[in-house]
């Protein structure tokens, strides 16, 4: 695996979670018979992994420390928003998105460090 893609690993995992909570959550809401059909919890739920994903492609592109502990905190909250609101709306299947999300989270926090450039003093 090439460094690149081995850096961005954890990134992957949670863009890869957060749109398969987005194809649960959009099933549940357009099929009859799912308990939330057009509910505003499971638009919710929706709007939520959109925003997931788009955070993972942000973090996998961040370049600063200080851009990449924002965009995790962010996601962090996020994950447990929707793990929540999951629960609440007995989509179990989103909130196994959300946990393995968190496990990409994770992983992204062990990445390795990008070299820092040397500045001759």
């Amino acid at each position: 695996m090439s460094s690149s893609l081995s850096s961005k690993s954890g990134a992957i995992v949670l863009l890869i979670a957060s749109l398969a909570g987005l194809a649960v959550a959009l099933y549940a809401y357009f099929t009859p018979l799912t308990g939330v059909t057009g509910t505003l919890g499971a638009l919710v739920a929706i709007v939520a992994c959109i925003a997931l994903a788009i955070l993972a492609l942000l973090l996998a592109a961040a370049r600063g420390r200080g851009a990449s502990v924002i965009l995790r905190v962010l996601i962090l909250i996020g994950l447990g928003g929707t793990f929540f609101a999951a629960m609440l709306l007995h989509q179990w299947w989103i909130g196994v998105a959300m946990v393995v999300g968190l496990i990409g989270l994770v992983l992204d926090l062990f990445r390795p460090a990008r070299h820092a450039r040397l500045t001759p003093s």
